[in-house]
């Protein structure tokens, strides 16, 4: 604060001197107005002076000194009215970057300027307003409309409508009922509710976004160094041209218009000013970066490693499938195992509750519930004993049924947990739950492909066939699996060898890596979690696609700051020209440096608007609704793969050859034929209307391990012996059909995605 009021002080100490010599060059009276012009120049040399020798101090030497040398020159020749004008230009300049920085930096104090100072908490006689330092866990709290939430908690009346945006960049109000978690710093968008509080404010989300909005403001960028180094070249180069034009013509004073001109304003402001107006947009999309240096490291990154589980996928149970017992019902077995379910709190129990509740079931009221933790469930349903658990808790040591055996292989190739169900101690069913990609990956791995990222890399505890799956439908570079944290560290280095390199990660194992990347960046809103406290970058939205946004608000940062940084440069030299040839005098190439200023300044602003996006085509709806027909009568086909891969489970091996040439003949006229199709036809057209071919020509990737998978099925298939088939053929066969049909099914999500960004458009 005292440096901005000293910078301010000398600005009107420059405007004062050269008004007051104005008045007395009006009034004749030179000698007075060399004296004021003189005046107005030795604070701001003084100034100078002392930053100079702090710069020295610290090991740098940039671009101040040639505004020390112009203004000195100046005093020392005589022509103390250029000296002035410098002095003001110099300190004038100053000013506004302090003023473009202000600006530039409001969207970062905007989250901590709006953070809650008090709360109104429920007590036994009414409503008493706290200090939010003061509340505590297990209060009430009443929120009412238009308030900003002041710590963690949950819903505690019946819903909740809050405005996230800030948090989380979607502006679409989200409505939360009874029970579900509230971060702070969300927005009431309804009607007050009551808020029973998890954290204290210091332990809660907004806390954490603060201190990471205070890291951000006061990081340095290690690309201003980066002006410091051309103005080592500059400098010189100056000092030359300035030396020529006084050999040549034999007068100081070219020289010294020289100077003025060379006053090196440009680089001073314009890689600052680029970067935390990069940072602060940045901000507005929900990305909070820990400064102007990470920033400049962001944009320079070409490698990509993610974690898996949360950030490639949702990082939670899904159900997959219900596999019935023979006789049974699908719908029984999840109803009676969500019912039981109801009495836990584990995330896969509120997983098998949330699926029923999705399907349209009407829960049962359990009775005499017990939990074997990490095992399962046992209870009465009307009248009825369930349980639902593990094989171990369920099967004991009995042999599981065929069809048992068939959900839990069927369970392992998809990486997935069982849940199996009993009725008085009858197997009825079985529950399939697994991560699942998250609606928003495919895009972000285009967007990072569109963003120039050479390589990415999947780094993974889990499973290698999970992740090779996972891998596979993304077209990732390279799948490493069954790590742990240190082994993630030792991946990211690996990579670090070769390329600047990028860690996303969103939980505590993730940490060590995030830390050890040229850029960690964490997904998740909980800013005091240990993945974001080691992170560069925080994603303040569980949005994979945030990550290529980040990436390329980086690169438009620098490449304006460079862009500000040549043009300033380049038109000081055209300046220091003319006046080495005596076409600009002292005082006019101070004016002609100081328009230069404010043009490099209102470039470097440019990194606080959005790019402009290319020109993109469009389809139209009917076209898109075509697309995505295809799409549906293609999963019939998908379906009944499916079920053939669950009936050669069933059929004695000499039977099986119907049924292998029926999957292959499936595969060969519609999978083949629909690839062949969307390669030949559809993508060529989405090239010119997406201008994302990186991230095309990865799904052609995908389309060439469908085919080869096709290739393999039908060599299979044209292999069966006539007369007798063996149990390992059909196992082939059966894991041909069953990759074939979880590729597809990942691989037309995708293309769905696709085809509704295409079709929005047209919209």
């Amino acid at each position: 604060m005292l440096e901005r009021i000293l910078r301010w002080m000398l600005v009107a100490i420059a405007v004062s001197g050269l008004a007051a010599g104005g008045l007395a060059h009006a009034a004749d009276r030179s000698d007075l107005a060399d004296l004021a012009f003189t005046l107005a120049t030795l604070p701001v040399i003084l100034g100078l002076v002392v930053s100079i020798v702090r710069d020295v101090l610290d090991g740098r030497l940039g671009v101040d000194a040639i505004a020390l040398v112009s203004m000195s020159a100046a005093v020392a020749l005589r022509q103390p009215l250029a000296g002035a004008v410098v002095a003001l230009m110099y300190s004038g300049g100053n000013v506004l970057e302090d003023i473009a920085v202000a600006r530039a930096a409001h969207d970062l104090r905007a989250l901590v300027d709006r953070a809650p100072r008090e709360a109104h908490r429920r007590t036994g006689g009414g409503i008493e307003d706290i200090p939010v330092a003061e509340v505590a866990v297990g209060d009430r709290l009443m929120v009412r409309a238009g308030e900003v939430v002041p710590v963690d908690g949950v819903v505690e009346s019946t819903v909740a409508v809050l405005d996230e945006s800030a948090l989380t960049g979607e502006p679409i109000p989200v409505t939360k009922s009874r029970g579900v978690a509230v971060l702070s710093g969300a927005v009431n968008a309804g009607e007050t509710f009551e808020l029973a509080v998890t954290a204290t404010a210091g332990e809660s989300t907004y806390a954490g976004i603060v201190r990471l909005v205070t890291a951000a403001q006061t990081a340095k960028a290690p690309f201003v160094r980066l002006a410091d180094r051309y103005a080592l070249v500059f400098l010189p180069v100056s000092l030359l041209i300035a030396a020529l034009a006084w050999l040549a013509s034999g007068d100081l004073t070219r020289s010294l218009a020289v100077l003025v001109a060379a006053t090196p304003c440009p680089l001073i402001l314009a890689a600052p000013v680029a970067f935390i107006a990069g940072v602060a947009r940045a901000a507005r999309a929900g990305i909070l970066v820990k400064g102007g240096g990470k920033l400049e490291a962001l944009a320079r990154a070409r490698t990509v490693l993610f974690d898996k589980t949360g950030t490639l996928t949702v990082g939670g149970a899904r159900l997959l499938s219900v596999e019935a017992a023979p006789g049974e019902s699908a719908d029984l077995a999840l109803l009676l195992g969500a019912s039981l379910e109801q009495a836990s709190h584990h995330v896969v129990a509120k997983a098998i509750v949330q699926a029923a509740a999705a399907r349209g079931l009407k829960l049962k009221v359990p009775e005499g519930v017990r939990e074997c933790v990490g095992s399962g469930l046992e209870g009465t349903i009307e009248g009825r004993h369930v349980r639902a658990g593990s094989p171990d808790m369920i099967l004991g040591q009995a042999s599981p049924a065929p069809w048992a055996r068939r959900a839990i292989r069927r369970a392992s190739w998809r990486a997935a947990l069982i849940v199996f169900v009993a009725v008085d101690d009858r197997l009825i069913g079985a529950l399939l739950l697994a991560d699942e990609l998250r609606a928003d990956t495919p895009r972000a791995i285009r967007l990072l492909r569109q963003a120039g990222i050479a390589r990415m890399v999947m780094v993974t505890g889990d499973r290698a066939a999970a992740a090779q799956a996972i891998g596979a439908a993304l077209d990732l570079d390279a799948v490493l699996a069954d790590r742990v944290p240190s082994d993630k560290v030792d991946a990211v280095r690996t990579e670090q060898r070769l390329q600047p390199t990028i860690m996303v990660g969103d939980g505590i194992n993730d940490a060590p890596a995030l830390a050890s990347a040229d850029v960690g960046i964490a997904l998740g809103a909980r800013g005091a979690s240990a993945s974001s406290e080691a992170a560069d970058v925080v994603i303040l939205a569980d949005r994979l696609d945030r990550v290529g946004e980040a990436i390329m608000i980086a690169q438009r940062a620098r490449r304006i700051a460079v862009q500000s940084i040549v043009a300033g440069m380049s038109l000081s030299l055209l300046a220091m020209g003319a006046a080495a040839f005596g076409w600009l005098q002292p005082v006019p190439a101070a004016l002609v440096q100081e328009a230069i200023d404010v043009a490099v300044i209102l470039n470097a602003l440019r990194a606080l608007l959005p790019a402009h996006p290319h020109a993109a085509g469009r389809i139209t709806m009917e076209d898109g609704r075509g697309l995505r027909h295809e799409h549906q009568t293609l999963i019939r086909s998908l379906d009944r793969l499916r079920a053939i891969v669950d009936a050669l489970d069933d059929t004695a091996p000499e039977s099986c050859t119907g049924l292998i040439t029926e999957a292959n003949q499936l595969v060969q006229d519609r999978v083949v034929a629909h690839e062949r199709d969307d390669e030949g036809s559809i993508y060529p057209k989405l090239a010119r209307l997406l201008h994302e071919h990186h991230g095309l020509a990865a799904m052609s990737r995908a389309h060439r391990e469908i085919l080869h998978l096709a290739r393999l099925l039908d060599r299979i298939a044209g292999d069966l012996p006539s007369e007798k088939i063996d149990r390992y053929v059909v196992r082939d066969a059966q894991r041909a059909i069953e990759a074939i049909e979880i590729l597809v099914r990942m691989h037309t999500a995708q293309e769905d995605d696709i085809y509704e960004a295409v079709t929005v458009q047209a919209a």
